[in-house]
């Protein structure tokens, strides 16, 4: 006599939550432990023998590396997320008021149509464009 085998009643729907739970939890552990090791590299504050016994820690013994590490400098983390946001955004104003220069009133039209020319360009998203905009015509 011939068997078949019948998923649905080898792999039941509880067994398949559970799976699809711990590949979660893998996945979000996979993004915590890539985020500390960022972290770690970001923060300035740290020696260069700091940053390495951190990861040392983190990458040796992973899930209690991570686990102090988010208890010990978790609070500062955000911090220094929202610092290297706001550098990048001071860069970008940066080289777009360099790129566009900073000419008066007179050089408006001049100054959009480099800007309309960078954005073509794709060396600006739209939000920047906008923002660079309203900097030309506010000034």
């Amino acid at each position: 006599m011939e068997s078949t085998v019948n998923l649905a009643y080898d792999y039941p729907l509880l067994g398949a939550f559970w799976t699809i739970m711990w590949i979660f939890l893998w996945v979000m552990w996979f993004f915590l432990l890539f985020r500390v090791v960022v972290d770690i590299f970001r923060d300035d504050g740290l020696s260069g023998w700091a940053k390495t016994g951190w990861l040392v820690f983190a990458l040796v013994l992973p899930f209690l590396g991570v686990f102090v590490y988010v208890v010990a400098r978790g609070k500062d983390m955000g911090r220094r997320e929202q610092d290297h946001v706001r550098a990048k955004l001071r860069e970008t104003d940066r080289y777009v008021r360099e790129t566009v220069g900073t000419a008066g009133p007179a050089d408006e039209a001049e100054q959009l149509a480099k800007l309309s020319e960078i954005r073509a360009k794709g060396d600006i998203t739209d939000e920047e464009y906008r923002r660079a905009k309203e900097m030309v015509l506010h000034h």
